[in-house]
């Protein structure tokens, strides 16, 4: 059995590098709803230079397969914690080089083609990093645990979060606003450098994990792991994509979008807006434990599609709670959304690895979670903006409810999966 050392260490590297990872990617979507469109983009109007900022936000998810298939393809040759390791540095770097990044007005277009290419290797590092995050949780847990330790990973998301809304809380109450415009928001940019080293230092005392271990001594890996992933398994890596879609559809609905279309159309104040969502952001982190509980008495594909049902309801809520103009009513949109989030989200972790062996874990997770991100996420907040302008925050809900259904086909299409799949050998391509 392994000692309480061991699986603390496991569990604390899967949480913290997550941690990390989320912030780095929170600090871009909060900064793009707040500052880059003024900042990155040519005067032409609020709306044009927001949408013109969710772009850029975009731009990672288009680059999140290629990083799946890339991290993938050496987790599963290699090992999980060489990857995690890689992931995390290329994800930290490419944030932190946000922080002395040059605006329009002094270089012109530049400043946005450069904004965009480290938006790539941000998504190009975070491609890597949730599978190989979940790998190392539930590969690790003993029968019987393992939605409970795939929820570690997961609350990486809420963690990463709070430190990142946080952060622009806190830099919004001490600087004026011409300070955060001007300066002030490169600051959480250049702590990611601090909280990269943080991550490191805990991934490499770590060891591999026992399944990758065990299918490495049963057959060499395939050459080509995605080569394998498609060939084999197609229909898995379709059927996880589409059970994903919807946590990503209502996270981004739930902060991105919220946060600009709240403070900027609806007139919500920055920093209360900031507040509910940092509380907000609590709810999560309870749907996410509890999603993981039941997912190991009951089953989580089963938790997930009540998680979807329940995303349905919180889609049919959003107009008239978010738009009510009232704070608490928005607060209590954020809570609900939240809260569903982590339905749809916490079982994941068991649930999508348990799709596939071993041998191709690594890359078939990666390709489904990463293709399910573009889908449900990467233009989220631009498209909300757009159907939100043009017909009312009643079509962003029906958005919401119609990424929850996608998911419950794509659920019911995979079936239970395979949570103890045996080493198979490896097909060599």
């Amino acid at each position: 059995m392994r000692n309480r050392r061991q699986t603390g260490r496991i569990l604390l590297a899967s949480l913290v590098g997550t941690s990390v990872e989320f912030y780095d990617f929170y600090i871009y979507a909060t900064a793009a709803s707040l500052v880059f469109g003024p900042l990155f983009f040519p005067k032409s109007s609020d709306s044009a230079q927001l949408l013109s900022s969710y772009a850029t936000f975009g731009l990672a998810f288009l680059a999140r397969p290629l990083g799946g298939a890339l991290f993938g393809h050496f987790g599963d040759r290699i090992g999980r914690k060489s990857t995690l390791v890689a992931s995390l540095l290329l994800m930290g770097l490419s944030t932190a080089a946000i922080a002395f990044l040059p605006t329009y007005a002094m270089v012109g277009w530049l400043a946005p083609a450069l904004l965009c290419l480290l938006r790539v290797g941000q998504g190009i590092g975070l491609g890597g990093e949730w599978s190989g995050a979940a790998l190392l949780a539930v590969e690790n847990a003993p029968p019987g645990w393992r939605a409970r330790y795939g929820m570690a990973p997961q609350l990486g998301a809420p963690v990463g979060f709070l430190a990142a809304n946080g952060f622009f809380l806190l830099l919004g109450t001490l600087l004026t606003p011409d300070q955060f415009r001007d300066w002030g928001w490169r600051i959480p940019f250049l702590a990611s450098a601090l909280l990269v080293g943080l991550g490191l230092w805990v991934r490499l005392k770590l060891t591999e994990t026992a399944a990758f271990s065990a299918a490495m001594e049963a057959a060499p890996p395939p050459r080509v792991p995605i080569a394998a992933v498609l060939r084999g398994h197609l229909g898995r890596v379709v059927a996880g994509t589409l059970g994903v879609v919807a946590c990503f559809a209502v996270y981004y609905i739930a902060t991105a979008f919220a946060l600009g279309y709240g403070t900027q159309t609806l007139g919500y104040p920055r920093q209360s807006f900031l507040q509910i969502q940092l509380v907000a952001i609590l709810f999560m982190a309870v749907g996410i434990v509890l999603a993981g509980w039941l997912s190991d008495k009951l089953d989580p594909r089963r938790v997930l599609i009540g998680g979807c049902l329940g995303a349905i309801v919180t889609g049919l809520l959003l107009s008239p709670l978010l738009g009510s103009g009232s704070l608490g009513a928005a607060f209590g949109f954020l809570a609900l959304a939240l809260l569903t989030m982590g339905f749809v989200y916490g079982p994941l972790g068991a649930w999508l690895p348990g799709l596939f062996p071993p041998h191709v874990r690594y890359t078939g997770t990666s390709l489904a979670f990463n293709i399910g991100g573009i889908i449900g996420g990467g233009l989220t907040p631009a498209l909300a903006q757009m159907m939100a302008d043009h017909a009312g925050l009643r079509a962003v809900g029906l958005y919401v409810a119609g990424a929850a259904l996608v998911s419950i086909a794509g659920l019911l299409a995979a079936g239970r999966g395979e949570p103890d799949a045996p080493v198979m050998a490896a097909p060599e391509i």
